[in-house]
């Protein structure tokens, strides 16, 4: 019988909920080639963080102890349901020779510094040019940022049921045509990129200045997305990407200085500029 988890262990579970769950989905989207799968898997590994963390402690590489637990929570769900659906036995029969040729993979995914990769390369999946220009926002902001249907209507002035059937589609293609969860060639980057950088600049845009909740900033968001920006740019370090790079952390660098103690907006004349990040 595992012991309740403590607040302190909730808000513990919460933040990294918060900070790491997008790129927690990303990867398990890689390793399961499946948004909905990935997704039942990622809160999964979540509610076993809640059951078993209580007795074992917190594990040093929570990150990784997710993904490793999730991917398990997959391949025991896909067997289940191959028992009632013969049609699914043979993807069952494929996860579990993978999990049987790497044993050690815990271990490599923490090494393996490759896997800071895995939201760029979701961001470049959603961003397909199969998908309509409407699709690849909605999906990525979904997907990508965490952001709710709800959310994502407001910001398009849409109803939240039109959003949810544009993101059901545009997965649904990804399936069907077997669009692979990959970055693209270098000679495929460039046509690809326009797409990609309008994604990344929305998700600082949220984060710097939210469309809804109980803050006006969002700061992990911006921070994601001078992340993936970076991760960008060392892939592709053309003019386009650095300019956005540069945009984006010349913004972030005031972020101390835009919100006061109480949670209001301050204007860029009244703003304590010693907060600034020179």
């Amino acid at each position: 019988m595992h012991s309740s988890p403590t607040p302190a262990l909730q808000k513990i579970v919460a933040d990294i909920y918060a900070l790491e769950s997008r790129r927690i989905l990303a990867t398990l989207i890689r390793l399961l080639q499946d948004f909905d799968l990935a997704e039942e898997a990622l809160h999964d590994a979540f509610a076993a963080a809640l059951s078993q963390w209580p007795k074992d402690g917190v594990p040093q590489n929570s990150r990784a102890w997710l993904i490793s637990t999730g991917r398990f929570k997959a391949i025991d769900h896909i067997r289940r349901r191959a028992v009632f659906n013969a049609s699914i036995s043979l993807i069952s029969e494929e996860l579990q020779e993978t999990l049987a040729a790497s044993e050690n993979w815990l271990e490599t995914y923490i090494e393996d510094e490759q896997l800071e990769d895995d939201q760029l390369r979701l961001i470049f999946t959603c961003c397909h040019p199969s998908l309509s220009v409407e699709a690849q926002l909605a999906l990525t902001l979904r997907e990508v940022c965490g952001l709710t249907t709800e959310e994502i209507a407001r910001a398009f002035l849409s109803s939240p049921s039109t959003i949810a059937q544009r993101i059901v589609r545009a997965k649904a293609k990804i399936r069907d045509a077997a669009i692979p969860y990959e970055i693209p060639t270098q000679e495929q980057l460039p046509e690809r990129l326009d797409s990609v950088l309008q994604i990344v600049y929305l998700v600082f845009n949220e984060g710097y200045s939210a469309s809804s909740g109980e803050t006006l900033t969002r700061q992990h968001l911006t921070q994601e997305a001078i992340r993936l920006g970076r991760l960008l740019s060392d892939l592709l370090p053309q003019v386009e990407i650095l300019g956005l790079l540069a945009l984006m952390l010349v913004q972030d660098s005031r972020s101390r200085a835009r919100v006061s103690a109480n949670g209001d907006l301050i204007t860029l004349e009244q703003q304590d500029r010693s907060l600034w990040n020179h």
